[in-house]
C-alpha cells in the first residue's frame, strides 16, 4: 500500500470537498452556544450589520456622528470575524476526525490541530466579551481617592491613614503621578503621625479612574490596636471612594455649561459661603476668610476646602471636586437602575456600596476581597502597595467585568 504524502496543515482543509465544507458550515452554528453565550453573538452581529451600513454611509461622504460610531464598533466588527474563523475551523477539524471516510494520516493531523485551534476559539471569544463591553464613562479620567475612617473609632482613624499610605506607595511604584488635595487629622491639623480624618488625593494620569475603580466601598480591618491591652483583635472600617477628576482643559470641562451632563451643576442650586480656617497654621489662621465651603442644595451634598490660603484656589478645588461628586453620583444611579433590571433577571450578583468589599486580617497575614473571592497571605506586600495588591485589583476588575457581561445579557434578554 502506498504512503500517504505528507500535507502542510494550513493547507489540508482546502483538500476537503466543497459539500462537506458547506456541510460543516452548517453544523458550525450548532455549537456556538458553547464558545460564547448566544444573546452576546447576536448583539454582536448586530453591531456588525450596523457598521456595514455605517461604511456604506461613509463611502458616500465624510459623516463625523458616523465616522465616531464606525471607530467604536470597529473592535467588534474585527473580533466577530476572528471568533467567525476560529469556530469555524474548530467545526471542520471536529468533522475530519470524525467522519468515517477521513485518511488516517489526514485524522491524526486534524487531531493535533484541533487542541491548538479550540485554544484560539477561546482567546477568540474573550476578546470578543471583552469587545461588546461599554468601557466605563469616567474610565479614562483622572481620579479621585477619598479616604473616611467608619466603624472603629480611633482605630479606624488610624487604619484610615494606613490605606492613604497604601495607594501613595502603590503610586509611586506603578509611576503614577499624584496630588493631594486634603489631607486633615482627627484633631484638625496637617500634622504627620496623627490618625487620619480624611484624605483626598488625586491620581492624576489619564485612565486612573479605570485603574481605581475597584477600590470604591467598605475596607475592613481586624487586628489588635496599639492600645489594646488585653490583646484582644477588634474589627473597624475605613470607607474608600473613588470619584472622576476633572483636570483643566478636559474635554468633561466643556460640558459643565451642559445641562445634559453628568458634570453640569446649576450654579443657582449650589450655596457658597466662605469662612476663616480653622486648626493650627500660624498668623494666616482665623484672621482671612480663605476657607471655603459649597452646598449642592437638591442634594444635600456638602464640600469644604480650606488647604490653600487663597480663597480663589479654594474656591477652584471645591467645585471640582463638588462636580466629581454630583458625577459620580448620577452615574451611580444610572448603575442601580440597572443592577435592579438585572436582579430581577440573573438575581442579586452586586455589592452594593455599603457592604464591605475587603478585609484586612493582620494575624492571619490574609487580604481577601469579598467580591472577587480572591485571598492572598502577604499583608505586608499589600500595605506597601506591592505587586500582591495589583493581583487583588486585577481580580476585582475580571470580576467587574464578569457583571457588566451578565448585565448585557439580561439587557438583550429584556429586547426579547
Amino acid at each position: 500500500m502506498l504512503a500517504t504524502p505528507w500535507i502542510c496543515r494550513n493547507c489540508l482543509l482546502r483538500l476537503r470537498n466543497p459539500l462537506v465544507r458547506q456541510q460543516i458550515r452548517l453544523q458550525s452554528t450548532a455549537s456556538t452556544s458553547e464558545a460564547i453565550p448566544l444573546a452576546l453573538l447576536t448583539r454582536a452581529r448586530t453591531v456588525a450589520s450596523e457598521h456595514k451600513e455605517l461604511t456604506k454611509k461613509l463611502a458616500n461622504g465624510f459623516d463625523t456622528r458616523a465616522a465616531k460610531k464606525s471607530g467604536e464598533y470597529s473592535p467588534i466588527v474585527n473580533a466577530l470575524q476572528d471568533w467567525d474563523k476560529a469556530n469555524e475551523s474548530v467545526a471542520e477539524l471536529t468533522t475530519l476526525i470524525h467522519e468515517s471516510t477521513t485518511d488516517p494520516e489526514l485524522r491524526s493531523l486534524a487531531a493535533d490541530d484541533l487542541s491548538e485551534t479550540r485554544t484560539q476559539l477561546a482567546n477568540a471569544s474573550q476578546s470578543l466579551i471583552t469587545s461588546l463591553v461599554p468601557v466605563h464613562p469616567f474610565a479614562h479620567l483622572p481620579c479621585l481617592l477619598e479616604i473616611r475612617p467608619g466603624a472603629g473609632g480611633l482605630e479606624a482613624a488610624i487604619f484610615a491613614g494606613d490605606l492613604f499610605r497604601m495607594y501613595q506607595a502603590f503610586c509611586n511604584r506603578n509611576g503614577l503621578r499624584t496630588n493631594l488635595l486634603k489631607y486633615e487629622n482627627i484633631n484638625g491639623t496637617t500634622e504627620a503621625g496623627i490618625p487620619l480624618s480624611e484624605a483626598i488625593l488625586e491620581v492624576e494620569n489619564v485612565n486612573s479612574y479605570g485603574i481605581f475603580r475597584c477600590e470604591a466601598g467598605v475596607h475592613r480591618v481586624q487586628r489588635v490596636p496599639a492600645t489594646e491591652n488585653k490583646g484582644r483583635t477588634h474589627t473597624s472600617a475605613v470607607s474608600v471612594r473613588v470619584l472622576p477628576s476633572l483636570q483643566e482643559n478636559s474635554a468633561a470641562e466643556e460640558n459643565f455649561d451642559d445641562p445634559e451632563s453628568d458634570y453640569y451643576i446649576d450654579v443657582k442650586e449650589v450655596k457658597v459661603e466662605v469662612m476663616r480656617a480653622s486648626g493650627a497654621g500660624g498668623q494666616h489662621v482665623n484672621k482671612t476668610e480663605s476657607a471655603v465651603r459649597l452646598t449642592h442644595l437638591p442634594t444635600n451634598t456638602v464640600v469644604s476646602m480650606q488647604d490653600s490660603r487663597s480663597q480663589h484656589k479654594n474656591k477652584e478645588k471645591a467645585w471640582a471636586l463638588l462636580r466629581s461628586r454630583i458625577a459620580q453620583s448620577r452615574r451611580e444611579k444610572r448603575e442601580e437602575e440597572v443592577a435592579n433590571m438585572r436582579r430581577s433577571v440573573i438575581g442579586v450578583a452586586k455589592m452594593g456600596r455599603g457592604d464591605k468589599v475587603r478585609t484586612y486580617n493582620w494575624g492571619q497575614q490574609r487580604v481577601t476581597d469579598h467580591r472577587s473571592g480572591t485571598t492572598v497571605h502577604d499583608l505586608d506586600d499589600v500595605m506597601e502597595g506591592g505587586p500582591t495588591l495589583e493581583q487583588v485589583m486585577e481580580s476585582v476588575r475580571n470580576w467587574l467585568m464578569e457583571r457588566d457581561v451578565e448585565t448585557l445579557i439580561a439587557e438583550e434578554g429584556e429586547k426579547k
